[in-house]
């Protein structure tokens, strides 16, 4: 049996609902004007100037990364003898 709506249809709400669905939508409705208060600030601002990479800061960061290399390379070596050690030993 389906219920039909009509003017002498009616249905509960409590007033603890009725609330919690008023500051429910207040919530809402202050996030709404707070955002768009801070796109129309965000608009106004200068934009960020363009970063330049100087010289001396590209030259250390190649040497940095120029080290690292070398560093891990060395890694790699001592690695790979400690495996040859470890294979003279497992198969002997």
């Amino acid at each position: 049996m389906t219920k039909e709506l009509n003017e002498d249809s009616g249905f509960k709400i409590s007033i603890k609902t009725l609330l919690g669905i008023g500051a429910g939508m207040a919530t809402i409705i202050s996030m709404w004007f707070m955002l768009q208060g801070d796109i129309a600030e965000a608009r106004e601002l200068p934009a960020p100037p363009d970063p330049e990479v100087t010289r001396m800061e590209f030259d250390m960061k190649d040497q940095m990364i120029r080290q690292t290399i070398i560093t891990t390379q060395e890694d790699v070596k001592e690695i790979k003898k400690s495996i040859e050690k470890i294979e003279d030993k497992l198969y002997e």
